[in-house]
């Protein structure tokens, strides 16, 4: 009896004694996007979540007991300068010029429960001391960059969101629809959006019209002259694959397009694929589109390949990578056999090709090697070169926007140039971002028997400030 007794009384004393205080379990806060809408912040309303930095204050602000209806905010602040010498080969003016860019990029993200969200943010951005013309992607004193809102719903195992209003578009490497974030005005679309998750994959819908950014205060209007349409099907390169898989068609519509080998109205669509992944140190990226429709009564044929390849040695000093980039897009061979060859790149992302990015991904082919050196933790070393030729004799070189810069009548050359870059870049923590940058073009054959041909030098300095 006396041992039932003793085995009760240190029951209860068990019973009551406080039990081991728990280690709070750090739970890690998403990855910062340059669209912003992809953070969810919720995690931190719990009080235990948060690791006390000073930015967790200001997401996740529960507007109702409990936090159903709650509150996140942000901001991006980026200052940049530039200087140009002999820009366009030295055929645009002014030759030489030095400027500043800076924008700001505040935004607000409100959620009711799990199916309700509205997200709005502002861009404030100008230039100081340009002396060029200020182009749409440098100056947007103050307007409305993103507004939408999101319904969620359960579909079975999947969820599903329709989003509506205006909105950044990011789809796969950004080769056809981007967020054009490297320019001081990024590219915003008036649109509507499906998305189905179901496990590891994900398949978007959208119909939309590009943004025309305006200089002055709330005047951005939807372009409409210029319209898209898609289908964009991803899985990532987890969960037993070694290999991510996108596939995606994507349509386009210009009431006023202008190539060299045919202008007007233009109905473009495109097919696509994408594999990418990362293993024992290798990772890739390779991409092939096919392009038909109609310009102006003729027919449209079309097709690009990119690939992005390299090799980072862990366990080498620096820990060096080594990459080697192989792109093609097609040219038109004959301005009058009615089909267009010309690639369409759509809405491609700004510095294509570099921090100094001249000509654009249209009837072009080029090699890009390059070396990047991790110095520290905190900066890193990148030098590249690159090397371009025209894909048909029978078409010119374009920018990015898809501008003809030089016809291509006025040379049998397929040389274009040389392009040579050294980046230095720089990332304390989440928040603070910085680079510094040093280009030349020295231009080949092709631009030498069509115009100025001049050496261009690009020298780029950046501070981003991101919470």
């Amino acid at each position: 009896m006396r041992r039932w007794r003793g085995a009760l009384v240190a029951a209860l004393l068990l019973q009551s004694a406080p039990a081991p205080a728990e280690t709070p379990v750090e739970t890690p806060p998403p990855p910062l996007t340059n669209s912003r809408y992809d953070e969810d912040y919720r995690y931190l309303l719990d009080p235990a979540a948060g690791s006390g930095a000073f930015w967790e204050r200001f997401k996740a602000i529960p507007l109702t007991p409990g936090g159903t209806v709650s509150l996140s905010t942000g901001l991006e602040a980026r200052l940049r300068g530039e200087a140009v010498r002999n820009s366009g080969w030295g055929q645009d003016e002014p030759r030489s010029d030095a400027y500043g860019l800076w924008r700001l990029l505040p935004y607000a993200d409100l959620r009711v429960g799990p199916a309700l969200r509205v997200f709005g943010q502002l861009i404030m951005a100008d230039t100081a001391g340009k002396l060029g013309p200020e182009g749409a992607p440098d100056v947007d004193r103050a307007d409305l960059l993103q507004g939408f809102a999101d319904l969620s719903v359960p579909l079975g195992s999947a969820q599903g969101t329709l989003r509506a209003g205006r909105q950044m578009l990011a789809y796969g490497s950004e080769r056809l629809i981007s967020l054009r974030y490297g320019a001081n005005v990024p590219r915003a679309f008036d649109a509507v959006t499906g998305i189905v998750q179901s496990g590891p994959w994900r398949v978007d819908g959208f119909l939309g019209r590009p943004v025309r950014a305006a200089p002055d205060l709330f005047d951005d209007r939807r372009d409409g002259g210029r319209s898209a349409w898609g289908l964009y099907a991803t899985r990532g390169a987890g969960a037993g694959w070694g290999t991510g898989l996108d596939a995606y068609y994507i349509g386009y519509g210009n009431r006023a397009a202008s190539f060299e080998g045919g202008q007007g109205r233009e109905e473009r669509h495109t097919l696509g694929t994408r594999l990418f992944g990362k293993a024992d140190g290798w990772d890739w990226n390779w991409e092939a589109m096919l392009q038909t429709g109609r310009i102006d009564g003729d027919t449209i044929a079309a097709w690009s390949v990119a690939s992005d390849t390299g090799h980072r040695w862990e366990s080498v000093p620096l820990r060096p990578r080594l990459g080697l980039k192989a792109n093609i897009a097609s040219g038109d061979r004959d301005p009058g056999d009615g089909r267009l060859g010309t690639f369409n790149p759509l809405f491609p992302r700004a510095k294509y090709f570099g921090e100094l990015t001249p000509v654009g991904p249209l009837n072009l082919m080029n090699l890009h090697p390059s070396v990047d050196l991790a110095l520290s933790d905190e900066f890193s070393l990148s030098a590249s070169a690159i090397a371009y030729w025209r894909t048909s004799l029978g078409d010119g070189v374009y920018d990015l926007s898809g501008t003809l810069l030089r016809d291509g009548a006025g040379s049998r050359s397929r040389y274009i140039g040389t392009q040579g870059e050294l980046v230095l870049s720089y990332a304390a923590g989440r928040t603070v971002e910085g680079l510094l940058s040093y280009s030349l073009f020295r231009p080949g054959s092709f631009l030498q028997d069509t115009g100025p041909a001049k050496t261009i030098h690009f020298v780029g300095v950046e501070a981003v400030f991101k919470f």
